[in-house]
């Protein structure tokens, strides 16, 4: 039989229906779309424009995409391909071509706000967990605290975006470059009499190339190849405005806020070069990306990481992203309102705050002092001499309980791809940022749902044995 017969003789399983107990099948029954409906609803205008996709098929694209870790076009490809992922997306029937252009998922990101991805990522926590409050362990009502119940973690890390290590050099050569191309376009849509402004762009190139191929530059070499791409973009700007002055020229919106950028650019660089200093206020490290900024981390691998900051919660294994700035700031002052959303998830304080040293300052230890919660870390002052084997557990124990959190760094940044955002714009990449936490959760909660059947089935199967620890030894028959 040639290929072609075999082809149209290929047997579907399951009579060609879906299987009930697929995990898209299982997650699709289980998300509240209609609820979904009214955050993502509020973007849209019922009187102005077609209507747009639901937000069963916008927010069901950006879980999948990130779910499985895929760029956009292999998403709108994988959908194409797959009947579960079509029915997670809501159609009635299998299309054998591509429900929306991959171009689509950026509108998607667009539309939302962080505001409205983290409402998301709680309403799902709420639906789809069975826990209503976390759980305790060690530190529930029989620890000082009151009422206080529960753990919570808290931590903050950079997010890096996808952008080239920004140098001086290279920010200023990128900058004049960009200058160039609108000089040509001005002068070639403005109708503009006489010659086009000289741009020296190749001289301009060569000056570059001579020092970026170089593996090692001396101090005073590399200066002076600043100072030139300095005065080629300052010599392109001052054309620019020039030619921006006469009556029938003129830029779009989009163009004049890159022009703005690359101002901002060249007064930084100019600021920086004449007072002989390697930073400024909002310093903009890409010329794509402007509100991309250094943030300082101090470690060894990564000293300076460029992307947003964000600080993240940990309650009962549940990741809540509290705060995202692209500005570098001290996470010490994100303690109390992460406490007071802690309270409002919940409905108490918890009774023990675990976080590193930074979160340790006066002002939050007296905050949780007022509260009866717990701070994990170590008290202020000089370490205690003759401190206790039972102080040391203790200890030793706080620190053990912050290990959650990491490891939720860790799964996002190396399976979800939190260590590089390929967004460019700053609210796609906010949105970017807030589903991997959602899809990160999601996982959580289906990793719980998976332990609750097979605890259930292992109880009904084997609810006479007893075993030890993981090696499914059996020691002892107990009467039923």
């Amino acid at each position: 039989m040639d290929k072609e017969g075999r082809f149209e003789n290929f047997l579907l399983p399951f009579d060609g229906k879906l299987k009930k107990d697929n995990r898209w099948v299982k997650l699709a029954d289980a998300i509240p779309w209609e609820e979904l409906e009214e955050i993502y609803g509020k973007k849209f205008s019922p009187k102005m424009g077609r209507p747009g996709l639901n937000a069963r098929i916008a927010v069901g694209a950006l879980i999948i995409k990130h779910k499985q870790n895929l760029t956009d076009e292999e998403t709108v490809e994988q959908i194409m391909e797959n009947p579960y992922l079509q029915y997670f997306l809501g159609y009635e029937e299998f299309l054998e071509e591509a429900p929306f252009d991959s171009s689509t998922l950026v509108y998607f990101r667009a539309r939302f706000e962080l505001e409205d991805v983290n409402a998301i990522n709680e309403l799902l926590v709420k639906v789809l967990s069975r826990t209503k409050k976390p759980s305790s362990g060690k530190d529930d009502n029989d620890e000082p605290g009151g009422g206080n119940s529960g753990k919570l973690l808290i931590d903050a890390t950079a997010v890096p975006a996808d952008i080239k290590y920004p140098t001086d050099l290279d920010l200023l050569n990128t900058a004049r470059e960009k200058t160039e191309l609108l000089i040509d376009e001005l002068h070639e849509e403005c109708k503009t009499t006489g010659k086009k402004p000289r741009t020296y762009r190749r001289t301009a190139r060569r000056d570059y190339l001579r020092i970026a191929k170089k593996r090692k530059v001396k101090k005073n070499i590399l200066r002076a190849a600043i100072r030139k791409q300095l005065s080629y973009l300052g010599r392109n700007l001052n054309n620019i405005d020039k030619m921006l002055a006469k009556p029938d020229c003129g830029l779009d919106k989009k163009s004049k806020e890159f022009l703005d950028v690359l101002r901002t650019v060249y007064k930084q660089q100019e600021e920086m070069f004449r007072e002989r200093k390697h930073s400024v206020a909002n310093r903009i490290v890409s010329i794509s990306q402007p509100h991309v900024r250094p943030i300082v981390r101090g470690k060894s691998s990564a000293p300076v990481e460029f992307g947003a900051k964000i600080s993240v919660s940990v309650a009962d294994g549940i990741a809540y992203l509290d705060h995202l700035s692209w500005d570098a700031f001290n996470e010490s002052a994100d303690l109390a309102p992460q406490v007071e959303k802690f309270k409002e998830r919940f409905g108490h304080y918890p009774a023990s705050v675990h976080a590193d040293k930074i979160y340790g300052t006066r002002e939050n230890r007296k905050f949780l002092a007022e509260k009866n919660i717990k701070f994990s870390g170590a008290p202020l002052g000089r370490p205690k001499v003759g401190v206790s084997i039972e102080e040391k557990l203790e200890q030793r124990q706080a620190e053990l309980d912050r290990i959650p959190i990491e490891g939720k760094f860790g799964n996002a940044k190396r399976r979800f791809s939190l260590d590089r955002i390929l967004a460019k714009l700053k609210n796609t990449a906010e949105t970017w940022i807030g589903f991997i936490f959602i899809v990160m959760n999601l996982g959580t909660l289906e990793a719980r749902s998976f332990l609750r059947l097979f605890r259930m089935l292992f109880r009904q199967q084997f609810s006479g044995f007893c075993f030890y620890g993981n090696i499914g030894l059996v020691l002892k028959i107990i009467p039923k």
